[in-house]
């Protein structure tokens, strides 16, 4: 049984689920606490628009040079609890997709313009999700949101997937760190993330935050599966 299908049977059964040696029980008392981990989101979401407000707007600059449309991209996603919000991103394609079918981009994409590839090559266009941060809508670290579409999608095909959302998602998180990011064309894909997620919903911690955080910047620089 794969980990995502033993989090499926805790979900249902509302026990404790023994992994690895270890017990996982409702309500776990190690978690970190909210109030740390909101502040760690407010300081670095704050301190991060402030010194990034001149890169911010000469991408901003630069997406209304290169092509016809808004600045921003918006979509809808599931937060927590399944809570629906508007993600925001710089625009990197020449559509605003926010429907009940949405393709996944692809490497050598048309629909990505010029810039568009640059930005998402550098993960540039995740930075407006920091305003996400500082509204409360997702955290720094957590499992990445997908498209509405796609959580449906995956949510029939994949045991425990809907619960990544018993967390805030992120920005970046424990998937993306281990190269999990980008387009998903395979289910063995998905469901590897999904596994990395759901590790992160049992194991998150403060200090794990940290350390996220902080791959993350070298993830960035080697652009692994980025798309």
């Amino acid at each position: 049984m794969t980990l995502y299908e033993r989090f499926a049977a805790e979900e249902s059964a509302h026990a404790a689920l023994k992994l690895g040696g270890l017990t996982l029980e409702e309500p776990r008392v190690d978690l970190p606490s909210p109030f740390l981990k909101r502040a760690l989101d407010i300081c670095v979401a704050a301190a991060a628009l402030i010194f990034l407000a001149p890169v911010l707007a000469l991408i901003a600059l630069a997406i209304r040079m290169d092509s016809e449309g808004p600045v921003f991209f918006r979509q809808t996603r599931l937060g927590l609890d399944g809570r629906p919000f508007d993600i925001l991103k710089f625009r990197s394609m020449n559509v605003l997709e926010n429907s009940d079918t949405i393709a996944q981009a692809e490497a050598g994409d048309p629909r990505i313009t010029r810039v568009g590839g640059w930005l998402r090559r550098a993960s540039l266009d995740e930075l407006p999700q920091l305003l996400n941060v500082l509204a409360g809508d997702m955290s720094l670290v957590g499992p990445r949101p997908h498209a509405v579409a796609h959580d449906r999608y995956y949510s029939a095909l994949i045991a425990g997937y809907d619960i990544r959302q018993r967390v805030k998602p992120g920005i970046t998180g424990w998937a993306q760190v281990h190269g999990l990011r980008g387009a998903t064309p395979t289910l063995d894909l998905m469901q590897a993330r999904v596994e990395h997620d759901l590790w992160y919903v049992k194991n998150r911690r403060f200090l794990l935050d940290v350390e996220i955080l902080l791959r993350t910047a070298g993830e960035v620089l080697r652009t692994r599966n980025a798309v």
